[in-house]
């Protein structure tokens, strides 16, 4: 349990340090995009601060899904971060078609751009971006919420190589339809991104099973049990990214002890931990012989 807290509070620390070093990068893009008249500069500071708001949320909710259930709270906060994953990529979806619109505007009234500014703040943001997402790289594997603002970060730092790319190509050639080029490139490449997590999310949310397992052979393997003769009224959930529940009714074929049956009850409870990593079961034991399943 220590250790588990020990990874809850650096999580949280390691959000919080990446909220402060994008917040400067925007400050300091923003200026620079003003000055520098560069739409891509500024797509990069409008992302960072996507990432600023992605970030906030999602520490508030990493803070939050670690508060202890109550009489009223009875599942607790454990979804916080899952509202959290959907809401950032919500926001990643909106942002990406805001700048394709910011973009083809653009591509009708070009403008000249200042690229020193663009190149300097753009290596500026790769350098932050860089360092924020090896801070989240790791608990990102395993967090949704995290994930969620690890793309964030992730596509923002992809986003600034491109703009450094084009303000170099600007350098030498008044190519200046590259910057709104670039702004669609990686608007797109958010979009794609951002619509699994959104999916992922809105699943758990919805109770949906869990993609990777299948009830069909949850049922098989249970009625593997000789005096369990049917498996009924099936609900399976994921409450998080890493809490799946089962809750079933089972019929036996004879009219059982409550001792005995409560045996075969642990038993293939224990067998559906061990073989499809449901860490959360409820059956209801039932004697009905003639129980046609539903």
């Amino acid at each position: 349990m220590g250790n588990h807290q020990h990874n809850n509070s650096l999580q949280g620390k390691k959000l919080f340090l990446s909220i402060i070093l994008n917040l400067a990068i925007t400050i300091a893009q923003i200026i620079g995009g003003l000055i520098s008249n560069s739409l891509s500069l500024l797509t990069d500071a409008l992302h960072n601060f996507s990432d600023v708001i992605s970030l906030i949320i999602s520490w508030f909710a990493h803070k939050l899904s670690h508060k202890p259930a109550d009489n009223k709270r009875t599942f607790g906060y454990k979804r916080a971060e899952i509202m959290a994953a959907f809401i950032n990529a919500a926001s990643l979806l909106a942002v990406s078609f805001f700048l394709i619109k910011e973009a083809i505007e653009r591509f009708n009234n070009p403008v000249s751009v200042q690229t020193s500014w663009v190149i300097g703040l753009g290596m500026l943001s790769i350098i932050i971006n860089g360092i924020s997402v090896l801070l989240l790289s790791k608990d990102a594997k395993t967090s949704l919420n995290i994930r969620s603002a690890y793309l964030h970060l992730f596509t923002d730092m992809l986003t600034s190589i491109v703009v450094v790319l084009g303000g170099i190509i600007m350098s030498f050639w008044p190519l200046y339809w590259i910057d709104p080029l670039l702004t669609v490139i990686i608007a797109v490449y958010l979009i794609v991104n951002s619509w699994k997590i959104l999916s992922d999310a809105l699943k758990i949310l919805m109770l949906f099973a869990p993609a990777e397992l299948n009830t069909e052979l949850i049922k098989i393997e249970v009625l593997k049990f000789s005096k369990i003769q049917n498996i009924h009224h099936i609900h399976l959930w994921a409450l998080n990214d890493t809490q799946t529940h089962l809750e079933a009714h089972l019929s036996f074929s004879n009219n059982l002890s409550l001792a005995e049956t409560n045996i075969i009850c642990s038993t293939v409870e224990e067998m559906l931990k061990k073989q499809f990593s449901i860490q959360h079961i409820t059956f209801q034991a039932e004697f009905k012989p003639d129980c046609k399943e539903n």
